[in-house]
């Protein structure tokens, strides 16, 4: 009868094997956490270039915008400038016809003999 059913047996792993299964397993972690640092250490260079060209291109920016204020800046002041001198212009303007309206009698006298 003993070759018909054999006696079954524990088949639980022993110390050593279990120790090797345990040690096989850290080892296949310790790969991965490997890859995971060179990962990270990729994505950290990425993001410095990110970074570099990020404020390369700001101060870029800048200096453009500056430029434009500055342009926009002179243009506004020449055109005030015009502005003035024409508002002043036209004031002599108007006190020169008032004071010719007002003496028009006497400058014809003068004028006209």
């Amino acid at each position: 009868m003993a070759l018909l059913f054999p006696k079954k047996r524990n088949k639980m792993a022993t110390t050593v094997e279990r120790i090797g299964v345990v040690e096989n397993k850290v080892e296949n972690l310790n790969e991965k956490l490997d890859e995971l640092k060179v990962n990270v250490r990729e994505m950290h260079d990425c993001l410095d270039n990110t970074r570099d060209g990020l404020t390369a291109k700001l101060e870029e920016m800048q200096a453009i915008s500056c430029a434009q204020h500055e342009a926009l800046a002179q243009e506004i002041s020449y055109i005030k400038s015009q502005r003035d001198k024409l508002v002043w212009t036209f004031a002599g303007i108007v006190a020169a016809g008032g004071f010719f309206a007002g003496h028009a009698d006497k400058i014809l006298k003068i004028l006209g003999g």
